[in-house]
């Protein structure tokens, strides 16, 4: 049994939107993951869920990764240390 598919398109082959698409749709993929990898990097592993260097691995995997870092492997940040008076 032979299957049939589809013939990749080449750069050239793509209108001028579809190559907007895909330069937009890389520098998404490639902020999230900076972002990502930045923000593990200067958390502490207390302030992460899990172990560091499997949410660095995790980072790598496109947009799953850096989207379930920031959904699910950062604690929630802690409000000040001392407790303050409000104004009057």
């Amino acid at each position: 049994m032979k299957f049939n598919y589809p013939q990749r398109k080449k750069w050239a082959d793509l209108s001028p939107f579809q190559r907007g698409a895909v330069v937009v749709i890389s520098f998404v993929q490639v902020a999230l993951l900076i972002a990502a990898l930045v923000d593990i990097s200067r958390r502490s592993p207390e302030e992460i869920n899990g172990d560091k260097r499997l949410w660095t691995i995790l980072a790598f995997v496109n947009y799953i990764g850096p989207i379930s870092y920031f959904l699910f492997g950062r604690k929630p940040a802690q409000v000040g240390g001392a407790q303050s008076s409000p104004r009057d």
